[in-house]
């Protein structure tokens, strides 16, 4: 382990015959990857819920669905009624706090696997992002089709 001012505790690539002023040009990359994400993520999380919510519905419409059907699946997901749901659609709150405030996610969005935006939604690590990818692997769901039952995971 070696201490990189800034950066923290850090192994090298030293391993790879690496030297040591490209070993920190990597470190410098990796991390500035990682705050990338970061800065993506918060950005995500910050957004309304309510301004992406007219892209879920024109998603699953084109498809043949109603609004009432993507109502369900994401009052299904969150346990908001749907007094509380057209609350928060009409509000400006963002998906960390449309999560954060729902009365209570259901235990059975744990059962939702599969690949959204081409990372499996059961491996993602941040637990808001992963219920951000739960809500819109249930809309793709939706859209594409399936069976409310298997979409509910019934």
């Amino acid at each position: 382990m070696e201490h990189v001012e800034g950066f923290g505790e850090w192994r090298g690539v030293v391993a790879l015959g690496l030297p040591k002023k490209l070993n920190l040009v990597i470190l410098i990359v990796e991390n500035l990857k990682i705050l990338g994400m970061d800065v993506m993520r918060r950005k995500i999380f910050d957004m309304s819920f309510s301004s992406v919510y007219p892209h879920y519905l024109v998603k699953v419409q084109k498809k043949g669905k109603t609004q009432d059907e993507l109502n369900y699946i994401i009052r299904w997901l969150t346990g908001y009624n749907a007094e509380e749901l057209t609350k928060q659609i009409a509000s400006n709150n963002s998906f960390e706090s449309f999560f954060n405030n729902a009365p209570e996610l259901n235990p059975k969005r744990k059962l939702i696997k599969g690949v959204i935006c081409g990372v499996r939604v059961e491996e993602i690590d941040q637990p808001l992002m992963q219920e951000i990818r739960y809500l819109d692997k249930l809309v793709d769901e939706l859209a594409k089709g399936k069976k409310m039952s298997s979409i509910l995971r019934h």
